[in-house]
């Protein structure tokens, strides 16, 4: 015997609910979430928020001052690079549970996400082969070729 439909609404209802209070719950934990990366050379340091913006940026123990322009670019590139990816895959721990289908009886059927497409790049810290954007290589060598 099937369950009656009022009941099914109700669930459904009730497992909308707890879902948009867990959603509402990751958002809030989030908007907090920030990651503070070095390059490896460890000359900057950057702190990425959780859209993957860039919200400080230091320069450790003036190394800075002994860079050319393009090791500089090269190294804070590589520090944005790295946060930004440790933010994404952050978002992905959070949201990823919730996006799954539910519980054995729910009514959520859960979301066919790619997150590589969502965040494209981001993921693997901006070295994305010849299909995605240049990597920070192809970056330094165009600035190595700038005559302006």
């Amino acid at each position: 015997m099937s369950e009656p439909l009022q009941e099914r609404i109700a669930r459904a209802m009730a497992e909308l609910e707890a879902t948009q209070a867990a959603v509402a719950r990751a958002r809030a934990d989030l908007s907090e979430a920030s990651a503070t990366v070095r390059s490896s050379d460890r000359a900057v340091e950057v702190t990425i928020g959780a859209q993957g913006e860039l919200s400080g940026l230091r320069f450790s123990d003036n190394k800075h001052q002994n860079m050319t322009g393009p090791q500089l670019a090269a190294s804070i590139m590589e520090a944005v690079q790295q946060g930004r990816a440790l933010m994404a895959r952050r978002v992905i721990d959070t949201f990823a549970p919730l996006a799954g289908p539910g519980p054995e009886g729910s009514v959520r059927r859960g979301l066919d996400l790619d997150w590589n497409q969502v965040f494209g790049p981001t993921l693997d810290g901006g070295k994305a082969g010849p299909q995605g954007r240049p990597g920070r290589d192809r970056l330094r060598d165009e600035i190595d070729e700038d005559t302006d």
